[in-house]
């Protein structure tokens, strides 16, 4: 009996009845190509870029999920916020929630873009989700681009207008309601 019984769980075993949990699904890396912005709003007006203000330094990279990304595609239809972070920087997390809402309120007509230097990959992605971050963000492992920006250290924030212009950096970060005037003074032509 006990012979007839060994094939018969075996079979049942190879069927599927002994079937292990499906692992979780990874989540989908936060500040990736989902995080790009849509079209440019129709009603958009901005203020003219100084004729004075020399030209951002163009950089290309990777986002999160590793679509590739050129940052002059972005500012040539919109300004550009760069914010220059890394995951361990406290002064970047006491502030970065704040710049997300800021940044979701600005959504689609100027664009933030994360530069996280500096670091790893999974503390980037903990971090982001920590803060509910939700535009794009570049890694930037090597400092390439923030030594092209002169960042030394995080945080630090660099506002391009439409076209590519330069129009303001402020090294040591800035906080939220004083950059969301500065983009009212510098970029937004009307001010919603």
């Amino acid at each position: 009996m006990r012979r007839a019984l060994l094939p018969l769980l075996l079979a049942a075993a190879l069927l599927g009845g002994c079937s292990s949990p499906e692992p979780a699904p990874t989540p989908a890396p936060v500040g990736g190509a989902a995080a790009l912005p849509g079209p440019v709003p129709a009603d958009l007006a901005l203020r003219p870029a100084p004729g004075t203000a020399p030209a951002a330094p163009a950089f290309t990279g990777a986002l999160t999920d590793g679509t590739p990304f050129a940052a002059a595609e972005l500012w040539a239809q919109r300004p550009v916020v760069l914010t220059f972070f890394s995951s361990w920087c406290t002064t970047c997390a006491s502030s970065q929630a704040a710049l997300s809402e800021l940044a979701r309120s600005y959504r689609d007509r100027v664009v933030f873009v994360g530069v996280a230097g500096a670091d790893q990959a999974d503390q980037v992605q903990d971090y982001l989700r920590a803060h509910r971050v939700e535009y794009p963000v570049v890694l930037d492992d090597q400092q390439t681009i923030w030594r092209s920006y002169a960042v030394r250290e995080p945080p630090a924030v660099v506002l391009v207008a439409k076209g590519g212009a330069l129009l303001r950096g402020w090294p040591g970060g800035l906080d939220a309601p004083t950059l969301d005037r500065r983009l009212r003074e510098l970029v937004l032509a009307d001010q919603p």
